[in-house]
């Protein structure tokens, strides 16, 4: 493959609900955008300041071995209404075979209506290795060695 040519995507199986064929299977907002938008398959609710909810989607996903589904809050949704996800980003593992469900919670000040097919969520779908833990009594040192947490300073 030579630089700027991209590989072949690779297919994740999608299943509806019978209750959620009415709405778009997750898109991406345009040809560029790493994420999917996907939306509320639950009735109309309010979600109060400081509530969580598992809001349904109505999806139900078969991920290839490798790859897992990382569930992210949508930025407009967080700058409007404090709309976030608590446990951002979630993960579906390759393995799951449950609904897709959302963790929204309000950290706004305000009630937020959210309704039927709203968009609520993005997914990101990543490959990921799962290597080989091998405990030893020292690790190589580098410069920055273990100063963490504003350690390389701000600028």
């Amino acid at each position: 493959m030579r630089p700027g040519e991209s590989a072949a995507p690779v297919g994740v199986r999608v299943r509806r609900s019978s209750e959620a064929r009415d709405l778009p299977l997750p898109t991406r907002a345009t040809a560029q955008a790493a994420g999917y938008d996907v939306r509320s398959a639950d009735e109309d609710f309010h979600l109060e300041p400081g509530e969580i909810r598992a809001v349904g989607t109505g999806l139900f996903l078969e991920l290839p071995d490798g790859m897992e589904c990382q569930v992210r809050p949508r930025s407009g949704l967080a700058a409007r209404f404090g709309i976030t996800l608590p446990n951002a980003p979630g993960t579906i593992d390759p393995d799951y075979r449950g609904e897709l469900k959302v963790l929204l919670q309000n950290g706004g000040r305000e009630v937020v209506e959210i309704r039927r097919g709203e968009r609520i969520a993005q997914l990101v779908f990543a490959r990921f290795e799962t290597p080989l833990l091998e405990v030893v009594d020292e690790l190589s040192h580098t410069s920055r060695g273990a100063g963490g947490l504003g350690s390389t300073g701000r600028e």
